[in-house]
């Protein structure tokens, strides 16, 4: 879509869009499932979600991005660090979210689970 850096709107809403993996496209392109968004009466932009599989995935390449590092490679305390944070994202609740995150934390899924147990233990 083009533009969106001279459209304050679009400019403003772009960084969501991007944290959730979204896709910004025009409104007469919206689909079904996409979500339309208007500004003083008019539709702006049409933004499609990802799916949550997808999402999941976007979610761990940014926490990667964000620490710097393969989250494969950060010691127990960061791992489980992250665990938390997929847990309040909803990662869990997502097919294969446990194995999808066990992968990407070089870990097998019962030690993810253990780290959720421990959450909720303490």
């Amino acid at each position: 879509m083009t533009g969106i850096a001279d459209d304050p709107f679009l400019a403003a809403v772009k960084p969501l869009v991007d944290a959730m993996g979204g896709e910004m496209l025009p409104p007469e392109q919206a689909g079904v499932d996409d979500v339309v968004l208007s500004w003083e009466g008019a539709d702006v932009v049409a933004v499609r979600l990802p799916q949550l599989a997808d999402s999941l995935d976007h979610i761990l390449a940014a926490l990667e991005r964000k620490r710097g590092m393969p989250l494969a490679e950060l010691d127990r305390k960061a791992k489980q660090e992250i665990v938390r944070i997929l847990e309040a994202r909803g990662a869990f609740s997502v097919r294969h979210g446990v194995e999808t995150v066990a992968s990407a934390l070089g870990v097998s899924r019962f030690t993810v689970y253990n780290y959720l147990n421990r959450e909720k233990g303490a």
